[in-house]
């Protein structure tokens, strides 16, 4: 009789150890793929570009790592048709059954990690652009010095230009450096017109032309637009205008004077 009571009670024992162990080891391997999610899952440039050329075959992957967000890897994608220009990000889910096109956004910080990404992804090199030929807007001794590449003929360019105004106005500690780069595939004017504004090395024709008023010819050949257009396309700009931060932060496009200073002060 106690023989088999102590039989059953050992039996009850190894149950409970075997359920034990199992379970232990189930935890394990879900913490291991919690902590380190390449151990469980894997995705590697070649696969992530069979799994864009989907979506869209003018696009190259190129990098891909675990996002920010646990579940989604991260993707970097760029146009073929442009391959120095600008880098895109593109999440997938583990299953590689969906592609999330858009923003991810931090609860508790309510940043935008994707524009982040983004930022980090398309820093250009500061120190290899020339600026001794650039038009200084703002005082020579400021501490922060932003690349401002603008075309004469671009509405944008401006918008951007007035907004630098209010900038250099009331900070003395910021100065842009304004290099033409001209269009020329949508402004057939545009070269001459920097051209004239560089030949002078006049801020206020700059103005004149930005206010579509009459420019005299230029007085000299300017090989500094030349130079200004080369390097815009080896940094993959196609457009204007383009702001490039002391960090190297590459930003396309006209950007509100409050939006160019918190990137600075940060």
């Amino acid at each position: 009789m106690i023989y088999s009571v102590m039989r059953k009670i050992m039996s009850v024992f190894l149950v409970l150890a075997a359920a034990t162990i199992i379970l232990a080891a189930n935890a394990a391997a879900m913490n291991g793929c919690d902590s380190n999610c390449i151990s469980c899952h894997k995705l590697d440039k070649h696969e992530a570009a069979e799994i864009i050329r989907e979506l869209n075959p003018g696009l190259t992957v190129e990098s891909v790592q675990i996002s920010p967000s646990r579940g989604l890897w991260e993707i970097a994608v760029k146009s073929k048709a442009e391959p120095k220009g600008e880098k895109a990000i593109w999440y997938l889910d583990f299953s590689k059954g969906n592609i999330i096109i858009g923003k991810l956004i931090g609860l508790k910080t309510k940043e935008n990690l994707t524009e982040k990404r983004n930022i980090e992804l398309n820093k250009v090199d500061y120190s290899s652009i020339p600026i001794k030929d650039a038009l200084l807007l703002g005082e020579k001794s400021a501490k922060h010095k932003v690349i401002i590449f603008t075309d004469p003929d671009c509405p944008y360019c401006k918008r951007l230009h007035d907004e630098l105004k209010k900038i250099v106005a009331k900070r003395t500690d910021t100065a842009f450096y304004i290099l033409l780069y001209p269009i020329t595939k949508l402004h057939p004017e545009a070269l001459k017109k920097s051209k004239s504004v560089m030949c002078a090395k006049s801020l206020q024709l700059l103005d004149d032309a930005f206010d579509k008023k009459p420019l005299p010819e230029p007085t000299c050949n300017a090989k500094s637009v030349d130079d200004n257009i080369k390097i815009a396309e080896g940094l993959g700009l196609s457009g204007t205008p383009a702001l490039v931060f002391p960090d190297g932060v590459l930003i396309r496009g006209a950007m509100p004077a409050e939006e160019i200073l918190r990137l600075l002060d940060k």
